[in-house]
């Protein structure tokens, strides 16, 4: 398939009421998407990693009621699953598309990660621009700008996620669904490879 971007169709996908019918939208429309962003980003992100990676397209096969509000396709360096590890995703809310380098709640090494956020916390900010945003939970839409973050509460998130199961740690951009579905499939590509670029470092320190 040819790759033309992401349409306000595809985001409202996540307004169809009932699982089935909301999951029949996703299959149809967005997984081709996502599958084509697995296999385009999969070699480029191994190259730059220097770690052969593997992407997992979201199949929500555990839900039997609440349709999915978000989809997604993770890169890990394993062939099984993308949970236990530090992974990149490309996905999409109702609001926005998100391009997260993340450690969530299930990853054994995110306590140590955690420490090595608070160790160079002042490094990462000189890495890390401004408009790049911040999260400790990967089941929710909203994140914070890192220069809204004051470097107390930056590193109150790296030691969350050393002392809270369920903490997680994410970063990345977010694009409004309003920029997305200005851009062309190249366009978009362009913005995911910058920001994967801008988030190796943090890959790096796990």
């Amino acid at each position: 398939m040819k790759f033309n971007g992401f349409t306000q169709e595809d985001f409202q996908v996540f307004t169809i009421n009932g699982l089935e019918d909301r999951m029949t939208a996703i299959q149809e429309q967005i997984r081709p998407k996502l599958d084509y962003l697995g296999d385009h980003f999969a070699p480029t992100l191994s190259a730059s990693t220097g770690m052969e990676m593997f992407y997992h397209v979201a199949k929500h096969a555990r839900r039997s009621v609440n349709p999915p509000d978000d989809t997604w396709v993770a890169f890990a360096n394993n062939k099984r699953g993308y949970k236990q590890h530090p992974h990149f995703q490309i996905g999409l809310w109702e609001t926005h598309v998100f391009i997260w380098f993340a450690m969530i709640y299930e990853a054994p090494k995110k306590v140590e990660f955690g420490k090595k956020v608070e160790e160079n916390a002042d490094k990462i900010r000189s890495m890390i621009p401004g408009h790049f945003v911040w999260s400790g939970d990967h089941t929710k839409p909203d994140a914070t700008p890192f220069s809204s973050l004051s470097q107390d509460e930056f590193i109150a998130l790296s030691e969350r996620v050393q002392k809270v199961k369920k903490a997680e740690l994410l970063c990345g951009l977010h694009l409004d669904r309003d920029t997305v579905v200005r851009l062309n499939g190249d366009e978009f590509i362009q913005e995911v490879n910058s920001a994967f670029e801008t988030l190796l470092p943090l890959y790096k320190m796990n």
